[in-house]
């Protein structure tokens, strides 16, 4: 053995990773009787917990828990247990009554009212300190390994003996914050199948982008759909923004998992049902102001100035074009391109940009009534070590919690 190693320490259970699912399973999990240890490889915990909303920290939503199902991909019935027994009144009266108010802003997104992800870490780490748990830092796990009914949990300084483990050390996203994938290595160790992790709630970079001028427009409630081999697989809806280098906001965000290099999405830039639809009234407008610029015609459908004249550019025509000399052919185009304007997805946005990260353990793998391992009896798994990546708007942070909270009720 290293000789920098130094006698072997024993814990009831030992979490690793501490961010919010490992934090809140030291809150949940420990007492008097029940000795804790979470172990965190940088120098301070929560280091992606500060970005959280830009500093912010949104960390869950308003509304029924029930309505929350819908906002991870195909995973709902795994994260029903671990939301309904934790849901987000309880996670929002847990920091009130230690003093930290929450406020709703943004179309139900919940924050602390002071806006300040600090608030929210130094109140889970005074709860922690208060429920007994040793956090201990500078302490990567490197290797795992079950002995009987005991953990071997091997760091670089010293060894750990525990009867339970909880791994919870995130994805890949933001790797700065040291969120590098840790928790994929010692899941496989022990015998956990992972499912291929790609970036998460990242943007689009678009192929042969034409779009850089418009950066910073918002399409609200913008309807995205999405093409894979000249078929549409997927559509969706929510705010999309239009960067220098490809397509961003919410709505493409919470679409990133569906969405892989080569894809074609097409972009409804005016809230009709159909091209018809959008072609009739079109027509109509034209009949109506023959004299007026086919601009001026477009622009009663709230379509941004500099996205509009880009539209038009595009096509040859010119602002001051009239009306009642639109030739079918470019009316045909521009109903079209106004109903689906089509983007090449060039790639995904990388870690570095990720919100969060896709694939992870594979659930049917883990009892999500308990978060324990099917495999490994006394093994457990929180947070997004997980497969399960939730939508933009503290989703992924409330399963954290949930998940944490669920797991460590289960430890003792």
């Amino acid at each position: 053995m290293d000789a920098t190693i130094v006698t072997q320490v024993d814990y009831d259970a030992v979490i690793i990773g501490a961010g919010p699912a490992g934090l809140f399973c030291g809150i949940s999990c420990a007492n008097p009787k029940f000795k804790v240890a979470l172990l965190e490889k940088n120098s301070s915990p929560g280091k992606k917990l500060l970005m959280a909303g830009t500093g912010q920290c949104n960390l869950t939503h308003s509304g029924n828990i029930k309505d929350f199902l819908v906002h991870y991909g195909q995973h709902g019935k795994f994260v029903r247990p671990s939301l309904f027994n934790y849901d987000n009144l309880k996670l929002i009266n847990f920091f009130e009554q230690r003093g930290l108010r929450m406020t709703e802003l943004h179309s139900g997104k919940i924050f602390p009212e002071s806006l300040r992800s600090k608030d929210v870490l130094e109140i889970m780490l005074e709860s922690c300190k208060e429920a007994g748990v040793d956090l201990i830092y500078n302490s990567p796990a490197k290797s795992i390994l079950k002995q009987n009914d005991h953990f071997i949990i091997s760091t670089p300084q010293r060894s750990f003996s525990s009867r339970k483990v909880i791994i919870t050390t995130g994805g890949m996203s933001y790797p700065a914050t040291g969120s590098t994938g840790d928790g994929y290595h010692l899941a496989k160790i022990l015998g956990h199948s992972i499912i291929e992790p790609s970036p998460a709630l990242t943007p689009v970079i678009v192929k042969d982008y034409s779009f850089a001028e418009c950066a910073g427009i918002s399409i609200p409630n913008a309807k995205i759909f999405l093409f894979r081999c000249e078929k549409k697989i997927h559509e969706t809806r929510g705010d999309l923004l239009f960067t220098h280098k490809g397509l961003s906001g919410p709505g493409i965000l919470d679409f990133s998992r569906y969405i892989a290099k080569g894809d074609l999405l097409k972009v409804q830039l005016a809230d009709f049902r159909n091209e018809e639809e959008f072609e009739s009234d079109f027509l109509n407008q034209l009949h109506i102001h023959a004299k007026r610029s086919i601009r001026n015609c477009l622009a009663q459908y709230n379509l941004p100035d500099r996205l509009l004249n880009h539209i038009l550019d595009n096509l040859g025509i010119a602002n001051d074009d009239k009306a009642s000399g639109l030739n079918k052919k470019d009316r045909k185009m521009i109903v079209s391109q106004i109903m689906g304007f089509p983007f090449e997805v060039g790639k995904l946005g990388g870690y570095k940009e990720a919100m969060a990260t896709c694939g992870g353990v594979k659930l049917s793998e883990v009892n999500l009534k308990t978060m324990e391992s099917r495999i490994v009896p006394g093994l457990f798994f929180a947070g997004e070590v997980l497969d399960i990546d939730g939508d933009t708007g503290g989703y992924n942070l409330q399963f954290a919690f949930s998940s944490g909270a669920l797991a460590g009720q289960n430890m003792e």
